[in-house]
């Protein structure tokens, strides 16, 4: 009787003679599960980031000692860097005008209820649960622990071909700031005696718009400097050629940012994430502006959200809008399950992961206006129809959006300021993904083999061995590269 009675005052809502509740005691048993769960990690965190303290009742020693976000907003915004990304703005408004306009927010937003949003829920309250990236989290289920070695896999090279599109990015960027910008004109030491300035009406057949084309033979000098200059593609893959050195400065440069922004982990990553989150979005803001007060913005605007009904009954269409889902939610890759881990134990996830969403597919719809505004001057000023100029994918970024700025007032400044919103989307999601699968590799030390500077260490040999082989893409024989990269992004998105 006696240890009944006390098994109710244990298990009531008094306390007891230590001051420990029940919740706190539940709360207790459950870290000592989690304990047990994921044994071997703890030790391998960045010295200096506040920790979870121990709840009441339970040992500092067994209590998994893993850095959490100083506040929620740090988690919020770094699941916004990485989930928002290029994909948005390069992939989502191409697929909303090619199947049916509006009409395709319908497969979108179905898609997103019932797929993504629950599963974007189910990976971050898992890591939040755990304390554990990708691969210790299938310590729940340890049959299933071969998933998280492979989403390490995929995610290791998302973050080894991602760098490039950057690299490319910071290239043309350093060239937005010439006096006249190189890929206006065919003055060029690459260019080819093939190159032609401008497309327009006097090369349209019949006088119509949708039949304007170049000259026969002829190249546009914004193709010529993306294949021949910033590519110099060879004859094959077996042509290696030389590295091209400006690619290489432009990729170590790249990859020095991505690591002094991750090796503390969540103590630096959670405030950098401020700026590339946010700041894209204050350049989309203007360049949305510039694009209205164009000529044919319009017409571009109404082709984006002009509905046809019949694509509905097109199984490629739903089909699409569950690739943009799943890519652009950046699900089944480990990283939000590992963002996840840095949370408060008892941190509310499921309305997060509501706002992450909301967040995630507002931007996607945002940008197709900046984009398609701004296609629809293009075509007006070419004399073409929007069919023509309306590309995804790095087609957007490298050719089609360059080749517009040329055709404004003030180029270099709208080229400055795309190719700087374009480096921060990108950035964003790189260093989640260069933490997420960092996140992985440190949950399988153990303990014992903890040394000072362990992520630090971890983190230059991850980035190093992805640069050794990123080496392989800024090469004249990288035509896999970019083969790869558009039949890629023809059919599935970037996150």
């Amino acid at each position: 009787m006696h240890a009944a009675g006390d098994q109710d005052t244990d298990g009531g809502t008094r306390k007891t003679a230590r001051g420990q509740s029940v919740g706190q005691l539940e709360e207790g048993e459950l870290w000592q599960q989690n304990d047990q769960f994921a044994a071997g990690r703890g030790k391998g965190q960045p010295p200096g980031v506040r920790r979870e303290d121990p709840p009441a009742g339970v040992s500092a020693q067994k209590v998994p000692q893993r850095a959490t976000w100083t506040n929620q907003m740090d988690f919020i915004m770094s699941c916004v860097g990485f989930a928002v990304g290029l994909g948005n703005v390069w992939r989502f408004p191409y697929l909303c005008y090619k199947n049916g306009g509006g009409v395709f927010l319908i497969p979108y937003i179905l898609v997103a209820l019932t797929g993504g949003i629950p599963i974007f829920f189910l990976e971050i309250s898992l890591g939040q649960f755990m304390k554990a990236g990708g691969i210790n989290v299938w310590n729940i289920a340890p049959l299933f622990k071969g998933l998280g070695y492979a989403s390490m896999v995929i995610v290791f090279f998302c973050n080894t071909y991602y760098i490039m599109v950057l690299t490319w990015g910071a290239y043309y960027l350093c060239h937005s700031f010439a006096a006249t910008l190189p890929w206006g004109t065919c003055n060029n030491t690459w260019n080819s005696p093939a190159c032609s300035e401008r497309v327009g009406p006097s090369n349209c057949d019949n006088g119509t718009a949708a039949n304007c084309h170049l000259p026969a033979g002829m190249q546009s000098p914004i193709v010529e400097f993306w294949e021949r200059k910033v590519l110099g593609l060879s004859s094959g893959l077996e042509e290696v050629g030389d590295i091209s050195w400006q690619l290489t400065l432009c990729l170590m440069a790249t990859w020095i940012v991505v690591y002094f922004c991750v090796w503390k982990g969540v103590k630096t990553t959670g405030k950098v994430v401020y700026f590339t989150a946010t700041f894209p979005y204050i350049i989309l803001i203007i360049l949305l502006v510039r694009g209205v007060t164009l000529p044919g913005a319009l017409q571009g605007i109404i082709y984006y959200l002009q509905p046809d009904w019949s694509k509905l009954g097109e199984a490629q269409v739903w089909i699409d809008a569950g690739t943009q889902i799943f890519f652009s939610y950046a699900i089944g890759l480990g990283a939000l399950t590992a963002l996840g881990s840095y949370n408060q134990f008892n941190n509310d996830c499921y309305k997060d992961a509501f706002i992450l969403a909301l967040v995630n597919s507002g931007t996607s719809f945002f940008a197709g206006f900046v984009v398609f505004s701004i296609l629809g001057f293009m075509a007006q000023e070419r004399g073409v129809d929007i069919s023509e100029v309306a590309e995804s994918g790095p087609g957007l970024a490298f050719i089609a959006y360059p080749k517009a700025v040329t055709l404004m007032p003030f180029p270099q400044v709208w080229a400055a300021l795309f190719f700087i919103m374009l480096l921060l989307l990108g950035l964003g999601s790189q260093f989640v993904g260069v933490e997420g699968f960092v996140t992985g590799i440190l949950d399988l030390m153990p303990s014992k083999y903890y040394f000072r500077y362990q992520r630090e260490v971890t983190v230059a040999i991850c980035i190093g061995l992805s640069f050794i082989i990123d080496l392989t893409m800024v090469t004249q024989g990288r035509t896999v590269s970019w083969t790869t990269s558009r039949a890629w992004w023809d059919i599935s998105p970037s996150p």
